[in-house]
Parts: C-alpha cells; structure tokens; sequence
C-alpha cells in the first residue's frame, strides 16, 4: 500500500469490480482515454484481472485504486503503466466526477512516482494525453512533464499527446 495525506493507493482486486465498473463507464473516461467495453460486473472483474492483476505480476507496479484514508471512498486510479509501444512506464490516472478538481490527483500521482522511484528505481517516466484535456495537461504540467508530440500507440488507435520531463535524460523527480 502506498500513503500520502490524504490517500490510499493499493492493487486492484476484483472485489473493486463495482467501483471499475463506474469509473470506465464515466463519460469524461470514454471521451479522454476510451471505451474499454466493460457493461457488466464480470466484465470489470475480467479488467481487473487481464490489465492490472498481469501488471502487478509482470512488472510490479500497475494502475492502483485510489481511496480517501479519512473515510476509505474509493476516488479514482493511479499508477505507472509499461506498454510495450511506449519507451518506459508512463503516468495514468482517472477520477470520479465527484472527487475531481481537489487535488487528489496530482497528489496520487505523486505518491505512485514516489514509490515508482523508491522502490522500483524507475527514473524516467513520461504520460500520453488525449488532445483536447487540458485538465490533465495542466496536471502533468504540475509534475514536470511538458508538450512533446503526437504519437499513435497502435495501428487502430487515435493520436496522443506524448509528454516528458524536459532534457535528455528525462527524470521525473
């Protein structure tokens, strides 16, 4: 489990199905990082199980449910992701509508790079954005990660904003 002030961040389990299964459903979640074509309660748990569960296993490290400590709400997720298109982990986050806007993210974000450095000697991470949300530039701007370039993921995939710590050497620190 990872602390900060104010949150919790810790593996997804399947237990968190009702809460995944909110959260990518969210319409600010399809128009800023996709339709994950989850409906269903089983659909949420096969998320969990095919996405974070694998990436908790393979690298140590994956998108972590965010809750408040004072009153265990579960906010959002937030953690480092390795993708095998991308050149190192990069940052990702999602928040209820409800819990947005209050500086749970910045502060999730920080807390899962802490530990990312601290514990992983992950030195390097960078964040792809939708165009257009700027909210999450302006997060990503707070951590150091500045306006790079367009990228595609994949063949099928849309254009992302690719963002960096600015130098060669990106270090996010």
């Amino acid at each position: 489990m990872i602390l900060s002030e104010r949150l919790a961040l810790r593996e997804l389990t399947t237990v968190d199905a009702p809460f995944i299964l909110e959260l990518l459903n969210d319409g600010d979640f399809h128009r800023y990082i996709g339709d994950r074509g989850v409906r269903t309660l089983s659909d949420a748990e096969d998320y969990i199980q095919q996405g974070p569960a694998i990436s908790y296993a393979q690298h140590s490290h994956g998108l972590y449910l965010v809750s408040r400590r004072e009153d265990g709400a579960k906010i959002g997720i937030c953690g480092l992701i390795k993708r095998d298109t991308l050149p190192c982990e990069d940052i990702g986050y999602a928040f209820l509508p409800d819990y947005r806007g209050q500086g749970y993210g910045i502060e999730a974000a920080q807390a899962a790079l802490k530990d990312g450095r601290e514990r992983l000697s992950i030195e390097r991470v960078i964040a792809i954005v939708t165009p257009g949300n700027e909210r999450s530039v302006a997060l990503l701007a707070k951590l150091g990660l500045s306006q790079g370039k367009l990228v595609k993921l994949g063949d099928s995939e849309e254009e992302c904003l690719l963002l960096e710590a600015p130098g060669k050497e990106s270090a996010l620190v």
